[in-house]
């Protein structure tokens, strides 16, 4: 697993920064059937992505963000042997509007769990990536969990509001449990931000497996703590979209989902 982690620590971020760079703020936004935003870059970066992919481990099929969800699904239930997921551009939205906070996400899924997750952030040149049972790394450096020493009340959250249950997001506005607050609106970066100890808590109503899967297994292998709104795992390998509370200082979590639940 770490010699294919550094396989693809080498292969993808010189090609996300061939496909998105050059495109940034230069293509047309148009909506998909959902309401979401896709440009020409998300389906450049996806073709060529899966093209390379493909050409290294031809044995391992691909369930990108940009195919349809009839296609997804089939890939789904003949997951057995494994399965590349891909974002080629989270945070797509920011990408359009000029907004440099966007990320390729990349992720290896083996029978219900995640093996390998690689986010990579063209526009700083950082490279997240992580193995389960093995660490998480930024630009090869460890990320491990540490004791930020700060009550719940002096945090910064990142927290996507629109997303959450209503009484949940009036809850937040009306009673604020943390310091400050933040949405960058890219999921899969998000987790990362939170992996590498810039901001303290994580909270989102949906995320979809492309958006959550290699960024969970970031946080998680930096000692982060993440589970849903409902207590379960975060990770399940379908279409089904997961809710994601989440900590980097394990001694926050309890706090933090506590105050969640009322």
């Amino acid at each position: 697993m770490l010699s294919m982690l550094e396989q693809l620590r080498e292969l993808v971020p010189p090609l996300a920064r061939q496909e998105l760079l050059p495109r940034y703020t230069r293509v047309a936004a148009s909506l998909k059937t959902d309401g979401s935003v896709v440009t020409e870059a998300d389906v450049a970066c996806q073709r060529v992505l899966a093209d390379a992919l493909a050409a290294r481990w031809p044995h391992i099929p691909l369930l990108g963000e940009e195919m349809d969800a009839a296609a997804q699904q089939r890939l789904l239930d003949d997951s057995a042997a494994g399965l590349w997921c891909l974002d080629p551009l989270d945070g797509t939205s920011n990408f359009a509007a000029g907004i440099p906070y966007f990320a390729l996400s990349l992720a290896l899924v083996q029978q219900g769990e995640v093996r390998l997750g690689l986010v990579y952030d063209p526009v700083r040149d950082e490279c997240y990536s992580a193995a389960r049972g093995h660490g998480a790394w930024l630009n090869g450096e460890p990320l491990r969990s540490r004791a930020c020493g700060l009550p719940l009340s002096r945090c910064i959250a990142l927290v996507d509001f629109k997303r959450l249950p209503p009484a949940l997001s009036a809850r937040l506005v009306c009673d604020t449990p943390y310091a400050s607050q933040r949405n960058f609106g890219a999921s899969a970066l998000d987790w990362c931000t939170l992996a590498a100890g810039r901001g303290h808590l994580y909270l989102h109503g949906r995320q979809s497996l492309w958006d959550y899967a290699a960024g969970s297994l970031i946080l998680a292998e930096a000692g982060g703590r993440a589970e849903t709104l409902q207590g379960e795992p975060v990770l399940h390998v379908g279409l089904q979209p997961r809710s994601v509370v989440a900590t980097l200082d394990p001694a926050l979590f309890g706090p933090w989902r506590d105050w969640i639940a009322g």
